[in-house]
């Protein structure tokens, strides 16, 4: 099995990992220290790795090196004194990353769809079909199938913020939890599977990449234009 395997079921296990263990909290609030410890996992993780870059970024300067570490020290600190109240109500992190992430796909793609933006689907496929040239308009047909994705998705992660919100204030956090841990991604690979068959009705003679492919091509840098120097 080659590492670029092992990588993917790594993350693989610790996403499957995670939402049990999310789950099993959920249900069971009596174990709120654990609880409250998976419901920040994530951003542990996230400032455990900013600290030990901060320690060990030569290029550094020393006194933001220092100020980061204080900045450290001071969380550390708030999170001790918070803990019990943070045992007390973890459910509200759990929804505040769920919710909150949902929110954020959401603005991603809406706002591309303002006055004077490219939408964010357009984007991708012109990424996709002129890698050399990212900036070369589709075929109009195209453009508009990208543009009505483009408001799909804004829609989709809408409803799923707004139904993440609701379930977590109107039921239990167990069957929030159902929700969120078990259905989120399933329902974000339907969504997937149901684009691209109408894609594949709707514009049949369209390259079909992909959705990963589409995301690399864009962030790739594209190549600078070769010089002539004859």
């Amino acid at each position: 099995m080659s590492i670029r395997s092992l990588r993917w079921l790594g993350i693989a296990a610790l996403i499957i990992g995670y939402a049990l263990l999310s789950h099993y909290t959920s249900a069971s609030p009596q174990h709120g220290n654990l609880g409250a410890l998976v419901s920040i996992a994530p951003l542990l993780l996230i400032v455990l790795a900013l600290a030990w870059r901060a320690i060990l970024g030569s290029a550094m300067r020393r006194s933001l090196r220092i100020s980061l570490l204080c900045l450290f020290t001071l969380g550390c600190v708030a999170l001790c004194l918070s803990w019990p109240l943070l045992v007390q109500h973890f459910g509200v992190v759990y929804w505040i990353q769920h919710a909150g992430m949902q929110l954020i796909l959401f603005m991603t793609f809406a706002r591309t769809l303002l006055k004077g933006q490219k939408p964010l689907c357009t984007r991708f496929a012109q990424a996709v079909h002129s890698p050399h040239a990212p900036l070369t308009p589709l075929a109009p047909q195209h453009e508009k199938y990208t543009r009505q994705v483009t408001i799909a998705w804004a829609l989709f992660f809408a409803a799923m913020t707004l139904i993440s919100t609701l379930l977590f204030f109107l039921t239990t956090l167990s069957t929030w939890s159902l929700f969120a841990n078990f259905l989120t991604l399933p329902l974000v690979a339907l969504m997937f599977i149901a684009e691209y068959g109408v894609r594949t009705q709707v514009l049949p003679d369209a390259q079909h990449g992909h959705i990963l492919d589409a995301v690399r091509a864009y962030w790739k840098p594209s190549a600078p234009p070769q010089v002539d120097r004859r």
